[in-house]
């Protein structure tokens, strides 16, 4: 059930108020704003849904600070884009100019709506009906439920400068907020205005003192790292033209020790693909606030009042309130499960990607042979990935040049066409790779048109990566021949799936065209491509990849059906970075693939029963060249995908939990049914453990009244080995009867898990009894 309702009073120094409150039942969160004459709204409550809502008209007197000595006449209370007008003496959240010089404002209210709109969502509980027989092009968009979204938005102006403000915030199923701003030149007639820089933010709780983000490189994105929040200011900048390797997804603030499954917690995200930065800030004088918002570079954005370039939208900026990493994580899965029907009309195809098969390595016999060896295995989707096109037989030239190379793939019954032919004629759908933002000096492309490159000066590329450099796509010629290429590719070769790939950090980004840093308009374009091509092309699904892990945000998901989570599919290293991921993306969005051993990235040997557990609640697929593997490997992976296949209709809207424990070694990751009726856990042993055996693990997600059997899951366990082979003592309940157990005992004291060797997983499910 959703509301919105507004509610009028007067504050005690006789300042007319205006509260506006608004709830989403089902999602257990609300939020409220007051509005003091007018003033700016300022958030007075973000948690949990309120049993009185209008004693909010009383939160402006409970929460207003008092003057203190040597400080302004009124001590700051930020409210949703604190200025200096309002005390605030924090870092600059609204940076506007006009001919370079500083315009400080003081906005006025002019205007409050709210409505309630309609906005259409996942019925979960239909969702995993289809049957798995169900043809997949028979399996379109899911019947969803029309869910009614509380949205406030306020309009204020400074009149005396000429600058409007429209900010907007939605409370979405789910129970996510997200909040937006307009900035508007309202001053005809002078000189044009200028958006340095439009931060939004959320009010923290005092106790929020702790914050943890992530960090990471390269093979190795999303490792979680936790500090105190302190006075001062914390930002996490991407500044590469993408969130990048080192982006943090959520930046969360909570109660100290809050974890996955416990603890107060607030986080925000950036819902955008380009230059952002995500902060936490406390005073001395005010309360702390989190959140975020696009970087630009000077000149990058300036506004002229009567014309069509009269206004800067923001990002949206997200967040999400619960008790607990999990209950955060389920809200943008939520959102994201609602943008993306065809997550659940369609269960996820298992894929094959040919990169780390054959690498540039492109023969017609081969990539025939591969995907003989794929469909046998329960492959439904093969992908030829980089090197099919142009002269590109390594990474230094032809990107840029979309057209098929006759050489490795000729007319014929030997040509790219042919491929895709035979592939889709074995059932499997084909997928190509391209990386559309970039392109090599050594190009036909670049030789034809130079001028088509982001680049500082006439005369100075920017630094090279990968050999590449960024093309322009806010040219409208390069944009058009690009879109064109790809348009005609997918409609010639019926490609059913794009890997979008994107390998250079986008630095000194400015358009020969404007002579102005481009970021901003070269994401939309970005944007606007995979919304046309989708668009065109019903049912074409395409991936977000940027050397692997590097472009994950809610702004490209908007369009793409899926991210690679990471380059590296080495199953101990992917424990975290699939863990941390899914702070934002639910696993049915997450490339995972079970890969060789030793692992290409690490040189790592692991056992295919670690890789294929890693891969299994994600959207599973192959990175590995099958034609080099022994029968019996091909077998056991064949047994696995046909596993998968019985459970990833409802893995799509499963709730995925995480396990908090107290030993650093384990991981403990679920995925449970809406109706808390079954589960699925991993328990995975990374390193040697500090309790040996193994010390009981809690187990999440379930009903703390239901009576659940906890079993092994049966593949390659043979139970009748004691401790698993291992040489360990048997453990008592892993046996095909399995233990009885009650949801709250589960996840208080939980089960003793196998004692393993490091480097192995195992899998159980919890089926709920009565």
């Amino acid at each position: 059930m959703s509301r919105i309702e507004r509610f009028h009073g007067t504050a005690a120094d006789g300042t007319a108020l205006t509260v506006v409150y608004a709830e989403q039942a089902d999602a257990r969160v609300a939020f409220a704003l007051v509005l003091a004459g007018d003033a700016l709204p300022r958030l007075v409550h973000w948690g949990r849904p309120l049993a009185a809502p209008e004693t909010l008209l009383d939160a402006y007197d409970a929460l207003k600070p008092q003057r203190v000595s040597g400080a302004l006449d009124e001590t700051a209370w930020p409210s949703i884009l604190p200025t200096q007008s309002e005390a605030w003496i924090g870092d600059e959240r609204l940076t506007v100019r006009r001919g370079g010089v500083e315009l400080f404002c003081r906005f006025a209210v002019t205007d409050i709506r709210i409505a309630l709109a309609e906005r259409d969502a996942i019925d979960v509980a239909q969702a995993a009906d289809a049957p798995e027989s169900t043809p997949a092009e028979a399996r379109v968009a899911v019947p969803g439920a029309s869910v009614e979204t509380p949205v406030v938005t306020v309009v204020a102006e400074d009149t005396e400068q000429g600058v409007g403000l429209e900010w907007t915030a939605e409370l979405l199923h789910g129970g996510l907020i997200r909040q937006r701003a307009v900035v508007r030149d309202l001053a005809a007639g002078v000189a044009p205005l200028e958006i340095g820089k439009v931060e939004l933010g959320f009010p923290l709780p005092a106790l929020a003192s702790e914050i943890l983000t992530t960090t990471g490189h390269h093979l190795r994105e999303r490792s979680p790292q936790r500090q105190p929040l302190t006075v001062g200011r914390f930002e996490k900048v991407a500044m590469a033209g993408r969130p990048d390797f080192d982006a943090s997804l959520l930046l969360t603030a909570g109660t100290p020790g809050f974890g996955f499954e416990h603890g107060e917690a607030y986080s925000v995200h950036v819902g955008w693909s380009g230059n952002s930065v995500l902060s936490a800030e406390r005073q001395p004088y005010t309360t702390g606030l989190i959140g975020g918002g696009e970087v630009l570079m000077g000149g990058e954005i300036t506004l002229s009042a009567g014309t069509a370039t009269d206004s800067y939208t923001t990002p949206w900026v997200y967040g999400s309130y619960g008790d607990g990493l999990n209950e955060i994580a389920a809200r943008f899965h939520t959102r994201l499960r609602d943008l993306h029907p065809e997550l659940v009309a369609k269960p996820r195809p298992i894929i094959l990607n040919t990169w780390e098969a054959v690498y540039f390595q492109h023969d017609f016999d081969t990539l025939k042979a591969l995907a003989d060896k794929a469909v046998e295995s329960g492959v439904e989707r093969f992908v030829v990935d980089d090197g099919w096109f142009g002269s590109r037989r390594d990474d230094t030239s032809g990107l840029g040049d979309w057209h098929i190379a006759k050489e490795v793939w000729p007319d014929g019954d030997r040509s790219l066409k042919a491929l895709a032919d035979y592939v889709h004629a074995k059932g499997m759908e084909f997928g190509l790779w391209f990386e559309p933002e970039m392109v090599n000096p050594d190009s036909d492309l670049y030789r034809a048109h130079p001028d088509w490159v982001l680049k500082p000066t006439a005369g100075r590329l920017p630094m090279q990566g990968r050999s590449q450099q960024v093309l322009d796509l806010t040219n409208l010629d390069a944009y058009a021949y690009l879109y064109g290429a790809m348009d005609a590719l997918v409609g010639e070769l019926g490609i059913d799936y794009i890997k979008w790939d994107h390998n250079k950090l986008v630095t000194e980004a400015v358009s020969p065209r404007t002579g102005r840093p481009a970021v901003h308009e070269q994401t939309l374009a970005v944007y606007r491509i995979f919304r046309d091509l989708r668009a065109a092309h019903p049912g074409l699904e395409i991936e977000s990849c940027s050397s692997g892990g590097g472009r994950v945000d809610l702004g490209i998901l908007e369009f793409a059906s899926r991210i690679w989570v990471s380059d590296c599919v080495d199953p101990v290293e992917r424990a975290d970075i699939q863990r941390y991921t899914s702070l934002l993306v639910p696993p049915a969005m997450m490339g995972e693939h079970v890969g060789a051993s030793p692992a290409h990235s690490t040189h790592r040997a692991t056992s295919q029963e670690l890789r294929m557990a890693m891969a299994f609640f994600g959207h599973m697929g192959v990175e590995w060249n099958l034609l080099k593997e022994p029968q019996e490997a091909l077998d056991k992976l064949g047994a696995w995908f046909a596993e998968f296949k019985r459970h990833r209709a409802w893995f799509a809207v499963d709730t995925c939990v995480h396990a908090d424990a107290a030993d650093p070694a384990v991981r403990v990751d679920g995925m449970v049914k809406p109706d808390r009726s079954a589960a699925f856990y991993r328990f995975t042993q990374l390193t040697t453990g500090q309790t040996y055996p193994a010390a009981p693990i809690r187990v999440p997600g379930l009903d703390p009244d239901g009576v659940y059997r906890i079993q092994p899951l049966y593949l390659d366990l043979d139970l009748e080995t004691p401790g698993l082979g291992n040489g360990q003592s048997p453990l008592g309940w892993w046996t095909a009867d399995g233990v009885l157990a009650t949801g709250r005992a589960l996840e208080t004291y939980g089960l003793r898990p196998p004692s393993l060797h490091p480097a192995q997983a195992v899998l159980f499910t919890a089926i709920r009894e009565r």
